[in-house]
């Protein structure tokens, strides 16, 4: 079923109430839904600036010029599904471990649970481990687990931090313990900077994770790219789940996250590989960490309203 989105020829985009995109919420939306896109606004996890709780309202603010149609794609997301925001999940801003029970609960109660996917936006990264356990339960909770793509500065696969073990820099790790996410069909693009210790390495090795560092695409692009093409070749039509942390761009680009590190991707080199996923069966997919207190002109919030209006749309190339 199509989705009703008002025209700025007949609403101007800065008048109402922001929803994602101005789609219709919840409440009012009419029949099944294909996608529901959802605030989890906590930064409980975060290790070192904190402000992404504010996230989600600055991405839905920077949302409300998007329009439906996408010429890179050739496909309106609003003519290929339905789509509703489902606003914001409940959180215990003091407990990463009570907020990601209060996000697994209302996802899971979001939409209908056999057809609809989940987009979810951050928030810092810890609340990706949430929106990861309901698309794989969605998906007929696979004993292989999903295959997964995340861009990011870091590869989040610590076991604890000041023995906090759902932070932000733990959610992979523990969603590849729980089976969610299939370690040997996981990529980590963008990776680069500082580590604690060249241990921190140690456990995606193991896991037969496979990185693609900055320094490959500052060395190579083309040939980093293909790296980045050949695992899209092998997961082929496996179902996805797609994680783009806003710190895996440079922060003359995305300056408004609590976790920046130089030497990232321009905002145009992001998307272009984001769209190389055109098409793949995505089965949910999150945007996190920004910080809207430390960002500049909502640089960061504009990207990250693109970057969830582009995860659409490869869901729409693959059922046009």
């Amino acid at each position: 079923m199509p989705t009703d989105l008002p025209s700025g020829r007949t609403q101007p985009r800065f008048a109402g109430i922001s929803s994602f995109m101005r789609l219709p919420r919840l409440a009012d939306a009419v029949g099944s839904l294909d996608w529901i896109v959802y605030g989890a606004p906590f930064d409980g996890g975060t290790t070192y600036h904190p402000g992404a709780r504010f996230g989600p309202r600055a991405i839905r603010d920077a949302s409300q010029y998007i329009k439906p149609a996408s010429m890179e794609h050739g496909v309106n997301i609003a003519e290929s599904f339905s789509l509703a925001d489902g606003g914001d999940a409940p959180v215990a801003p003091y407990s990463c471990a009570d907020t990601l029970d209060c996000v697994t609960a209302f996802a899971q109660g979001l939409g209908q649970a056999d057809a609809t996917h989940l987009l979810a936006l951050g928030g810092d990264h810890s609340i990706a481990l949430a929106n990861i356990r309901v698309a794989w339960e969605r998906t007929g909770r696979p004993a292989s687990g999903l295959a997964c793509v995340v861009f990011d500065a870091h590869v989040d696969t610590v076991d604890s931090v000041w023995d906090e073990r759902y932070g932000h820099a733990s959610y992979l790790r523990r969603a590849i313990e729980d089976g969610c996410i299939d370690a040997a069909r996981t990529l980590v693009v963008g990776v680069r900077g500082s580590l604690n210790t060249l241990e921190d390495l140690a456990y995606p090795r193991s896991k037969g994770i496979a990185l693609v560092p900055m320094q490959a695409f500052t060395n190579d692009f083309a040939s980093a790219e293909r790296q980045v093409l050949e695992f899209r070749g092998r997961i082929g039509d496996a179902p996805l789940y797609l994680s783009f942390d806003v710190d895996a761009v440079d922060p003359a680009f995305a300056p408004g996250t609590g976790t920046p590190v130089c030497g990232g991707f321009s905002s145009a080199d992001a998307l272009g590989l984001l769209r190389r996923f055109a098409g793949a069966q995505l089965v949910g997919a999150d945007v996190v960490e920004v910080c809207p207190a430390r960002d500049v002109g909502a640089a960061t919030a504009t990207l990250a309203a693109q970057l969830a209006f582009e995860m659409l749309c490869l869901d729409a190339v693959g059922r046009a």
